[in-house]
């Protein structure tokens, strides 16, 4: 019992690191936006635009590791939650590969599209990814008190 709860607190920690982690690439990728066109920084768009992809699958995978067996374990609508969950990462792995392009574009001063449509872009992707780890984050904080139940 005490070596599940230990790896459970480790796994709960990991989860957290991973959301920390991608808040802070919304906070990034907000503060991008808010520099178009003027005083962006091409540097920091072409930092963006590598972290990205490799974070969101790192994170995809651990959630998918650890939070979703523990969903379908103690939520009684386990398998539709994970379906929905699974299915947000897609979208937002697309969706990433859409925003990683266009940072590329800008760092390399070459953007495709035009500053109000890019800092369009980049808020619809860090609004719905805050969305989703808030959602998850939730989640993960009432598993605890589902399964004592």
């Amino acid at each position: 019992m005490q070596v599940q709860k230990m790896h459970g607190e480790r796994l709960e920690a990991a989860l957290r690191e991973s959301f920390a982690q991608q808040l802070a690439l919304c906070d990034v990728l907000e503060e991008i936006a808010d520099s178009l066109p003027n005083a962006l920084s091409h540097q920091r768009c072409l930092r963006a635009a590598q972290v990205i992809g490799p974070l969101l699958r790192s994170a995809h995978q651990a959630e998918e590791a650890t939070l979703f067996p523990r969903i379908l374990a103690a939520h009684p609508d386990g398998r539709t939650v994970v379906e929905q969950l699974r299915l947000e990462h897609l979208e937002d792995e697309c969706f990433a590969e859409e925003v990683q392009y266009e940072l590329q574009l800008l760092g390399c001063r070459q953007p495709l599209l035009a500053p109000e449509a890019t800092g369009y872009m980049l808020r619809g992707f860090f609004e719905c990814l805050r969305r989703h780890v808030r959602h998850e984050h939730e989640l993960m904080t009432s598993l605890p008190q589902a399964a004592a139940r």
